[in-house]
């Protein structure tokens, strides 16, 4: 499972070779194959879509079901790469991301999609905001004393390597994914991936803007998922335990101290006001009740990687992740109730159906179960 750039990920990535890379974009022109297949492979997130569920995966897959996931029909998707993650805005407004750094837009629901951004488009993004950065910073050393021009160059030096990282990328084609995509309406959203990406759009993916100059994330570390908790706020978390917050809908960002300096897959609210439940590499949980300003580690010995969460109507938090690991909490991400499929197979990603049921999506495809994770079909 790649869904985000965990070691073996990231090292595949970096041994790509440019054909290797060129094939990568052949397939951003190659819509996926329909198949019957769909339900049944590789998965990497499911979300609601007014009383519709739609999940994305391997090779393009995009399946829809309207009758809480006993039956599915795949979508019309232009392109065959891995998608990651799917958001809607609105009942019919979505959007998909994924490798290549892909974005797709559906206006139906999820029947048909359109593709709005590549990885080239980001990059360029991404060279130009970086050149904004690197002018500013020639006027900034040309007026500072000398006692900070030291300092400055450094910074300058810095800016340029991360410029030329990203050209020698473009070069080479769309290799960098998309991870995480949010949005509030039919117009306003972002999306977060690899090596610090984050874009905006004010305008429904028409135009994008490069955020990452607005996140304090100088290493460019992952990052990996981005959500709204009750209250209003806006998380982001990555790798190296990144957390970020924004409290004006993602003008501006602030990072938070976390406990853990590994790798967070993925973050959700609680459905109380201002709390943030992330977890991510070997099972470990952050739990904040003040927007990150502080936290505490939620005990877990399951130890299973965690990738994907929900929250039922009833206030249920389940947890997902390798090895088939379901984590159920009915107080409030005190503690949770560790369980795992009989086929320990990967989940990705978690939706609560009908009573105490989930639909859990993974390596696997979908599959119907209780509370525990047990299958029902």
């Amino acid at each position: 499972m790649c869904k985000t750039l965990g070691a073996a990920c990231l090292g595949l990535s970096m041994v790509w070779s440019a054909p290797a890379a060129y094939a990568l974009a052949d397939l951003i022109e190659t819509p996926a194959r329909q198949t019957d297949l769909a339900p049944s492979n590789l998965l990497n997130d499911a979300v609601r879509a007014g009383d519709r569920i739609v999940a994305v995966g391997e090779r393009g897959h995009i399946i829809y079901s309207d009758d809480g996931g006993t039956s599915w029909e795949q979508g019309s998707v232009p392109v065959s790469v891995t998608l990651t993650a799917v958001d809607f805005g609105t009942e019919t407004h979505g959007w998909a991301v994924g490798h290549s750094g892909v974005v797709l837009h559906t206006e139906d629901g999820g029947e048909n999609w359109s593709l709005q951004l590549t990885g080239i488009d980001a990059s360029e993004l991404a060279i130009a905001s970086k050149e904004d950065q690197v002018a500013a910073m020639e006027e900034r050393i040309e007026e500072a004393p000398e006692s900070e021009k030291g300092d400055l160059e450094w910074a300058m030096d810095d800016l340029i390597f991360a410029m030329e990282n990203m050209q020698s990328d473009l070069d080479i084609g769309p290799v960098n994914p998309l991870l995480g995509v949010w949005f509030e309406n039919d117009r306003h959203g972002f999306v977060v991936g690899a090596y610090g990406m984050i874009l905006r759009t004010q305008d429904g993916g028409n135009s994008w803007s490069d955020w990452a100059p607005k996140i304090q994330n100088d290493q460019n570390f992952h990052l990996n998922s981005i959500t709204r908790v009750t209250g209003g706020a806006l998380v982001i978390v990555g790798e190296a335990g990144q957390i970020h917050v924004s409290v004006d809908n993602g003008t501006t960002w602030e990072r938070r101290e976390s406990p853990y300096e590994g790798s967070l897959f993925g973050v959700i609210g609680t459905g109380q006001v201002n709390e943030i439940l992330a977890f991510g590499l070997r099972g470990n949980m952050l739990f904040s009740t003040d927007l990150g300003k502080s936290w505490r580690m939620v005990p877990n010995s399951a130890g299973a990687t965690l990738n994907g969460g929900a929250v039922a109507e009833d206030g249920r938090i389940t947890l997902v992740g390798n090895g088939g690991a379901v984590l159920m909490s009915g107080n409030g991400a005190d503690s949770f109730r560790e369980h795992f499929r009989s086929d320990r197979t990967g989940i990705m990603s978690v939706v609560p159906v009908s009573g105490t049921n989930l639909l859990v999506v993974g390596e696997s495809g979908v599959k119907i179960t209780d509370a525990r994770g047990k299958n029902l079909q």
